[in-house]
């Protein structure tokens, strides 16, 4: 999880960052603005990283970063207190990362960012959040800790708990997925499902969320930041 920020007051939305000149290469999923920049080498990927080392150090405003041979993830958010999301310091941030991506001749593809969320249901989520923080090692969220846990460490998906009216007819819980892509994939995304077999489940949602099935009934959320705001 990003270090803690107290103090800051310069909260925006998704919206506003997307807005914000500069952000480009950005897209605000679930759990941050993100950017993948392709690189193509280990050692071009360690450049990039070392560049926004830096930058991080001076800002005192550390990003999440995914070091891959082919490439690098970037991801940044503002944590403050109860606050998880977008402030100006990520928009600042986000442009700085892009002119060093950019001064080592790096371009990046905002089509390859998305994120994982895991939605388990129950009819009461403070009877089965425990387990899974106990399971996980997970630390409840700090902005909706009666709903949400995160990986203190920032590697595995999020966790946030569904409030079901009653439980499935089995007995049993229930859990699906969420994933987070840009929004201007997500249709392309949905069409690819249901050509994979799966069916839509409801869409009324839209364009915030679209759940599919597949064809045992696990379902699926492909989610974005639009109409949240």
């Amino acid at each position: 999880m990003p270090d803690r920020e107290e103090g800051l007051t310069d909260h925006i939305t998704a919206n506003q960052f997307h807005e914000s000149e500069g952000v480009e290469d950005w897209r605000v999923l679930g759990d941050g603005a993100c950017a993948y920049f392709r690189t193509g080498t280990f050692a071009a990927s360690a450049r990039l990283v070392q560049a926004i080392g830096e930058l991080a150090e001076v800002a005192h405003h550390p990003p999440d970063v995914d070091l891959r041979r082919h490439g690098v993830t970037v991801r940044l958010i503002t944590v403050a207190g109860d606050y998880f999301g977008m402030s100006r310091r990520d928009v600042e941030m986000a442009r700085q990362i892009s002119a060093a991506a950019q001064k080592l001749g790096l371009s990046a593809d905002p089509s390859a960012v998305q994120s994982v969320l895991v939605i388990p249901g129950a009819p009461a989520r403070a009877e089965v959040m425990p387990f899974w923080r106990a399971v996980l090692g997970y630390e409840p969220r700090g902005d909706s800790p009666d709903e949400d846990l995160v990986d203190p460490g920032s590697r595995g998906p999020s966790f946030w708990f569904e409030q079901m009216e009653e439980p499935r007819m089995d007995g049993g819980g229930a859990i699906h997925v969420a994933v987070w892509v840009p929004y201007e994939e997500a249709e392309a995304r949905v069409a690819a499902a249901l050509a994979a077999g799966g069916r839509m489940v409801r869409d009324e949602f839209a364009p915030s969320w679209w759940t599919l099935a597949d064809a045992a009934g696990n379902e699926a959320d492909i989610a974005t930041t639009q109409g949240r705001d």
